[in-house]
């Protein structure tokens, strides 16, 4: 008996819908048609996210301009960090970007100045605000969610939005996804498992 035998037929048409049908099947058992993983543009080790973006110099004005016009979702707050003076893009500039996972801290630990002492201890480097758009231009909600994560907080220099409260941009697929948010920074902040904290390895202009 095939080591196959004991799954159900239903198993083997789900393969041969998955390729594409019968005749693309037929294509794959006769050499002429290759499957291949589909690639990421990003990569994860040992609970961290790796990736690389490049800044376009956008403001924050035309951030909210170019993301909603593509269908995200801006929270009020998240304007005001983009209005804020204090929004400085930059311009061509490659980020390589290392994304801690919540899953690496305790839940009690898991508080911003514990996430900031972590990223500090491994030489990662603070972020510009921007590094929230850029993430949520370059991933779907559905990469986020491959990733294992709900939320990516960007742990820039904190702005003051329009409640002169401090915030740090994040990217958000919760409920309708493709959202920008704005989150308060407070060292004693407990964040959840599913938050990724974005941080800087290392930056060089183009």
């Amino acid at each position: 008996m095939s080591k196959y035998g004991h799954r159900p037929i239903n198993w083997f048409e789900a393969i041969v819908n998955k390729i594409g049908g019968e005749e693309a099947a037929e294509k794959f058992l006769r050499g002429e048609l290759a499957i291949a993983e589909p690639t990421r543009s990003w990569r994860e080790q040992d609970g961290i996210i790796y990736f690389t973006v490049i800044s376009d110099g956008k403001t924050g004005p035309e951030w909210i301009t170019y993301l909603e016009g593509k269908g995200f979702q801006l929270s009020k707050y998240a304007k005001s960090l983009l209005n804020s003076p204090d929004f400085k893009p930059t311009n061509g500039v490659i980020i390589e970007v290392g994304v801690l996972k919540g899953m690496l801290f305790n839940d009690s630990d898991r508080t911003t100045k514990n996430i900031r002492s972590d990223a500090e201890a491994r030489k990662f480097i603070k972020p510009n605000a921007e590094l929230a758009c850029l993430i949520r231009d370059k991933f779907t909600d559905e990469d986020i969610e491959a990733m294992g994560l709900t939320w990516i907080i960007t742990m820039h220099e904190p702005i003051v939005d329009s409640d002169g409260d401090l915030g740090l941009l994040g990217v958000d697929r919760r409920g309708g996804g493709r959202g920008l948010f704005a989150s308060y920074d407070r060292p004693g902040y407990q964040w959840y498992r599913s938050s990724g904290f974005a941080f800087v390895l290392s930056q060089v202009s183009q």
